[in-house]
């Protein structure tokens, strides 16, 4: 049984130093000035840049190739293309920042620096050529060109699509050019920090077969099967192989990676682990292309290290010095968990550099200092199940439990299953049964790996057996507890009332959408728990609790200024695009409230409670429900009468919790002494008659008017009464994002005249405090 490490880190911002460029150019010219670390070369339409940059905590630099990713771009798209897709000199840094790149008089492309050369990127192979020049194309291939002594063109000279780093973009090929001898081929970093060559290598079979290789530290670690018809033999024909071709004749054979030609950020990285991923991680389908029919060739595990052993990561902190292996400094963490795992008298490791590389290892139990400072690390440990003496005496009475086993077996079959054998059953049809939405989703042993279950016992211990002095609130699932794990980590507890109007079906549905999709303005799922009719789930615990604890609290609300607002409705934004356009799995939450946006110790908004959401496929763009659920006040006019939940369905509570935001008030009350209005309505009227800013909570600073109005414009454009009419949540953010773009006047909205005491609907209030902001409601209708 081989045993994964995984450890993922996200490449931030903070984590990959670029000199802010004073100059840009599109051409590196023979002979001319050099490109300088202070200075970019853009593709023409500049969709890519070439520049020089310091990645992590290192002090060396490298020169790379990046997607020139606009200002708008989503966080959470921003952090996969971050990181370089080509590196020049990724065994060779240079050691400050007075490196530069130029053609030198020979046609030989080199980086040099103020402590000597790097060796050439490229030396032009024919001498003649001159005019050599150096250009950036818009697919992200860096070519070299030059003419020839009677000023024809002598083509490309050299490119970097002919030697890939970890990198596959549209275009670059997989295989071997048996002409020059060429490979191309991926390899990863080292970590997710550091350029340089790492331990595995993806690319064409050398000896000219059409299978696909997967080399760790230069052997052979996996193997597809042969390319046939579309596809690799041990694989159907998926989505995974339409994106590839094989082209094979007596010069070259090669898969070559293709996209669509409007997608012009595809990309496939070759992860320090060995793992493939796009934009949405690993891909699981690649793993199983490169193992199937029994091909895989890695190593195997010694006899010391049984299916009961694994490694957990701990908190940070420090132990004792271990022991460095031989070539521990140019080891990956994945060849530190190998040495680890085959050393049979090792019991934890740890990388050496806050980066992610070199390799320590403790061999004996050492005093762990849980002492978290910008010197502490991660240290990984290995737990052991030991078998007791008696186990012996047990295999020598095996005669006699088998048969008790069969007979237990036997009257097993007679008998009922029991709640917590229904409720997992139930939990599990649940999954099977959501893959009709979106053909693309993980099955069930995938989503329950992105799940920890926690014993009802540790999260009793967690609450203080679920004390009064530990709950926060309760809202239409149950109670709320704020606990604390034994290593200290604060958390957040849902657990279901037995006698709660929602339950199994809600339950259900929110572990199987927070498991699926991860963005920073959503609220992290970190386990659950089912155990007889206890169905519980922990979740990151917001020490701000929720956005209506400060928004309608007349001695709170002012501890929100403008910054923090604008930040919220901003983030919440950016939450729905993701659940909308970019997660796996097209989402419509239909609860967006205030008491469901949460916020963390920076105020960042979180959007929480998705019990209630639906899951859309990849075409469909709305529904009819004969459940109506959500809450008065956010439902919009359609979903709230007709039943008919789409996108827009998101998008106008949205545009109810702007104007919430902006004014402090709650939508369902009324503001108008002479016509009853609720807030969309009361906005509205201020619209009409050119006083908007009215509506402005009055504990905000007036100098912030422009936004502020820009703001209520976009909110009555998202309650407008007709769907069509609403903008997308792409569109939102464009608006709040862009000063520039001239927003459009909106149309009168829904539910702007004045509430009637004999309301449509009735309302099933479920809804409580709840500090924490997991609340739920229900309407239903007559």
């Amino acid at each position: 049984m081989s045993i994964k490490l995984r450890i993922s880190i996200i490449l931030t911002l903070s984590h990959c130093l670029f000199v802010n460029p004073a100059a840009s150019r599109d051409t590196i010219l023979q002979g001319q000035q050099p490109l300088r670390v202070w200075e970019s070369l853009y593709s023409a339409e500049k969709v890519f840049r070439l520049q020089f940059f310091s990645p992590g905590t290192s002090k060396s630099w490298y020169l790379g190739i990046f997607h020139n990713t606009p200002s708008n771009f989503p966080d959470y798209r921003r952090e996969f293309y971050l990181k370089a897709v080509w590196v020049a000199n990724r065994d060779n840094p240079i050691a400050d920042a007075s490196g530069s790149i130029m053609i030198d008089t020979h046609g030989n492309l080199k980086i040099t620096y103020s402590g000597g050369n790097v060796p050439s990127v490229f030396s032009s192979a024919p001498a003649a050529a001159r005019n050599v020049s150096a250009t950036l194309l818009d697919n992200g291939n860096f070519v070299l060109s030059g003419l020839n002594p009677d000023g024809s063109v002598n083509g490309t000279l050299w490119q970097s699509f002919d030697y890939p780093t970890d990198t596959l973009l549209p275009g670059m090929k997989l295989g071997i050019d048996f002409r020059t001898g060429n490979r191309w081929s991926l390899t990863s970093w080292i970590s997710d920090e550091v350029p340089a060559s790492g331990s595995f290598t993806i690319g064409g079979d050398p000896n000219g077969t059409s299978r696909l290789v997967l080399w760790w530290q230069g052997n052979v670690y996996r193997t597809s099967g042969p390319w046939i018809n579309g596809h690799f033999v041990n694989s159907d024909s998926s989505e995974l192989c339409a994106g590839f071709s094989y082209i094979s004749n007596e010069n070259e054979k090669y898969l070559i990676y293709s996209a669509n030609k409007t997608d012009t950020w595809a990309k496939l990285v070759m992860d320090w682990d060995g793992y493939v991923a796009d934009e949405e991680g690993p891909i699981t389908e690649l793993q199983n292309i490169l193992c199937g029919n029994d091909v895989c060739t890695g190593k195997t595990l010694p006899e010391c290290r049984k299916d009961d052993n694994y490694f957990f990561e701990t908190r940070r902190g420090y132990l004792d010095d271990g022991y460095k292996p031989d070539g521990y400094h140019n080891m990956s963490m994945f060849d530190c968990w190998d040495n680890c795992v085959r050393n049979c008298s090792c019991i934890a490791y740890a990388s050496i550099t806050e980066n992610g590389t070199g390799c320590e290892i403790w061999s004996e139990v050492k005093r762990f200092y849980p002492y978290v400072t910008t010197t502490s690390r991660e240290i990984n440990f290995l737990k052991k199940n030991t078998h007791k003496w008696w186990a012996w005496l047990i295999i020598a009475l095996s005669g006699t439990i088998l048969l008790a086993f069969i007979i237990l077996c036997y009257l097993r079959n007679f008998r009922p299953k029991s709640e917590k054998q229904r409720t997992l059953q139930e939990f599990e049809d649940a999954i099977t049964l959501s893959d009709k939405y979106n053909k693309t989703s993980d099955k069930i042993d995938k989503t329950m790996r992105q799940v920890h279950f926690l014993s009802f016992k540790s999260i009793a211990m967690a609450t203080n057996n679920f004390s009064i002095e530990n709950k926060l609130g309760e809202g239409g699932f149950g109670p709320v507890y704020k606990g604390k794990l034994p290593g200290g980590q604060e958390i957040a507890i849902k657990r279901l009332s037995r006698n709660s109007g929602q339950g199994l079906t809600e339950f259900k549905n929110e572990i199987l959408l927070i498991a699926k999709v991860q963005h920073t303005n959503l609220v992290k799922l970190l386990g659950c728990s089912i155990e007889g009719q206890e169905k519980i789930l922990i979740y990151e615990y917001m020490p701000n609790k929720s956005l209506d604890y400060f928004l309608f609290d007349h001695s709170r609300r002012g501890l929100l200024n403008w910054t923090n607002r604008l930040s919220v409705i901003k983030g919440v934004a950016q939450g729905l695009v993701y659940l909308h356009e970019y997660s796996r799995l097209k989402v419509i939450h239909r609860d967006l409230k205030a008491s469901n946006i949460l916020l963390d110790q920076n105020m960042n908004p979180k959007i929480s409670d998705f019990g209630m959401a639906r899951i859309f496929g990849a075409t469909q763009s709305e529904a009819n429900t004969n459940r109506i659920v959500g809450t008065y006040g956010y439902m919009s006019p359609e979903y709230a009468g007709k039943g008919i939940v789409s996108l827009k369905t998101d998008v106008f509570s949205f545009g109810v919790l702007v104007l919430e935001i902006v004014s402090g008030k709650k939508n369902y009350y009324s503001y108008d002494s002479e016509h009853s209005l609720n807030l969309i309505g009361f906005a509205w009227e201020l619209w009409k008659e050119g006083r908007v800013l009215e509506v402005m909570d009055s504990t905000l600073d007036i100098s912030h008017r422009d936004q502020m109005v820009r703001c209520i414009n976009v909110g009555l454009l998202c309650v407008q009464d007709h769907a069509a009419d609403r903008p997308s949540m792409t569109d939102v953010v464009s608006m709040l994002t862009n000063d520039s773009l001239h927003l459009s006047t909106p149309k009168q909205p829904a539910f702007y005249i004045e509430i009637s005491a004999q309301k449509t609907h009735k309302e099933i209030s479920l809804e409580k405090n709840c500090t924490n902001g997991l609340t739920m409601s229900v309407m239903e209708a007559r």
